[in-house]
This record gives C-alpha cells, structure tokens and sequence, in this order.
C-alpha cells in the first residue's frame, strides 16, 4: 500500500508541475497581437500631421515668424496674404524712411518647398525693376534661414526644410492656392 500512495503522490505532483510549466510558459512567451503592435510603431525619424489653414491664420503665423526671426534686420517688414504676397517694408533712408511694397505669387513644389514669383515691387509709388532691388536686398539684409533670393529669376525661394523652427519641427508645403484660400501643409516632428 505504501508504494500505491508513493506513485499517487508522484503522479499529482508531476500534473502540478506540468500545470505551472504551462501557466508560466503562456505568461513569460509574447502573444501574436505583442508582435504586431511592435511592427506597427513609429517606423521614421518623423510623424506627419496634415494641416489645412487660412489666409488669416497663415498672416499671424507668418508675421510672428518673421519678427522673431529678423528682428535685427534694418528693414522693418510684414507680410499679407490676399489674392497673392504682399510683402510690405519700411526702408531706411538717410535720414527718412521709404514705404516698399513686393507683390509674389506663390506656388508649393512636390518636394514641400515655396517659391514665390515676383510680379511686382514699388517704392513709394515709383516703380523698379524686380531684378535690381531683389538683389539689392539679398545683398544688404539679414533674412532667415532657408529663404533665398534669385534675382536673376525674379524669384523667391523658402527652403521649408531649413527654417528653424521649435522642436526641429519640419513644415512641407502641399498647397498654397490663395485665390480659393486653400492652403495645406505637413508638419513634421522628429520622435527620434
């Protein structure tokens, strides 16, 4: 009889252990759906947002950008989004100052960057020739980073990846149609 309750004993003990065995082997192994959530996570240096704006929003952005930005520029300037740019400045002369006014129309590039065409430019109400006071101003002026002028194309280019913004925030242009006041951009935040 003492051998029937020895082989008893030893069997349940053995089903217990077999029992832990299994429980401990479900909990310490990852399930399927740990994998999957794994796989799916941040797969870039970036997440995007897509972010449709306005005229209205865009001016107090653009106008808060620029006065942190070229706030040691001897030109004091400001921008307004209409039908198309209008880029409005101050100059400082002798001992006056003169009123200038740019006209650009914009168009977003596939790679996310601005150009901005130059239709006009006037001092006061004379006016000049693009070519001339673009370069002038390439050459005399502080502007930001990413924002390069070529005056030989009557043109202004804004390298949106260069701007330096918050965080190492990057801002892709999608659209910028004025006219149906349609402007999307993607914003960019690094998480690595």
């Amino acid at each position: 009889m003492k051998n029937k309750w020895k082989r008893g004993f030893l069997l349940l003990l053995g089903i217990d252990l077999l029992i832990v065995v299994i429980i401990l082997s479900m909990i310490l192994i990852p399930s399927a759906n740990n994998k999957e959530m794994i796989k799916s996570g941040p797969t870039g240096d970036n997440v995007s947002f897509h972010v449709k704006s306005n005229k209205n929003d865009l001016n107090q952005l653009i106008n808060h950008y620029l006065k942190t930005e070229a706030a040691n520029s001897p030109i004091d300037y400001h921008v307004h989004l209409g039908n198309e740019v209008e880029l409005y400045g101050v100059l400082p002369f002798i001992s006056d100052t003169l009123n200038m006014k740019l006209t650009l129309e914009p168009e977003a590039l596939q790679n996310g960057d601005l150009v901005l065409k130059q239709k006009s430019i006037s001092i006061g109400s004379l006016q000049l020739p693009v070519s001339y006071v673009l370069q002038f101003i390439s050459e005399n002026y502080k502007l930001p980073k990413g924002v390069v002028i070529q005056p030989n194309d009557q043109l202004i280019y804004i390298n949106m990846q260069q701007l330096n913004l918050k965080s190492n925030i990057k801002i892709k242009v999608n659209k910028f149609d004025l006219k149906k006041d349609d402007i999307a951009f993607t914003i960019l935040v690094p998480v690595k």
